[in-house]
């Protein structure tokens, strides 16, 4: 599940955010929880939580039926 999750994070998520000079790590995942971290200009965007739940979470949700929510974490 894992590799998974690191396989739509690289080739969905990590291009849109690259391009405004942004990243995402992956951290976790347990009990359908996805715990991620931006990292460059997203670590300090003011939209932060809006990119987070319109863009990653959304993507994952679509992928991987098994998340069922994402967190940030610092």
């Amino acid at each position: 599940m894992e590799e998974n999750i690191k396989k739509v994070l690289k080739e969905r998520v990590r291009p849109t955010l690259q391009a405004d000079g942004g990243d995402i790590e992956f951290v976790d995942f347990q009990d359908g929880i996805l715990k991620v971290r931006f990292l460059g200009a997203c670590a300090m965007c003011p939209f932060a939580q809006l990119t987070l739940k319109e863009l990653v979470e959304k993507l994952i949700k679509k992928e991987i039926k098994e998340v069922k929510e994402v967190e940030l974490v610092p």
